[in-house]
């Protein structure tokens, strides 16, 4: 899920939505905007992204669609560095992805 969610944005709608606070970072994504890119029913999306939620890597916001946590964000950022890193740093220039890095513990 969070493997497409970063697909969709990266790659489709070349756009990422960074949320920084002192307490969490996190990125956003529509439920159905998902659904559809993985070829499901939204409702069936919706109960993968509850095992997300149960295993405390995103967040639903009513109405403002998935929330990573702080713990969610490291898998979309280590995928994006290893699969289209030239693509991101393209898209967010390479500080800002090295940032975004560096606070998500990547190495």
């Amino acid at each position: 899920m969070l493997d497409s969610a970063r697909s969709i944005l990266l790659t489709l709608d070349n756009s990422i939505s960074v949320r920084f606070s002192l307490k969490r970072d996190s990125y956003q994504t529509a439920t159905r905007r998902l659904a559809n890119f993985l070829v499901v029913r939204h409702y069936y999306a919706l109960a993968y992204l509850g095992v997300t939620e149960r295993g405390e890597l995103t967040t639903r916001a009513e109405r403002g669609g998935i929330h990573t946590t702080n713990e969610g964000s490291k898998i979309p950022v280590a995928l994006t560095h290893e699969r289209h890193k030239n693509e991101a740093e393209a898209l967010l220039g390479p500080a800002i992805f090295g940032e975004i890095r560096r606070r998500t513990d990547q190495p």
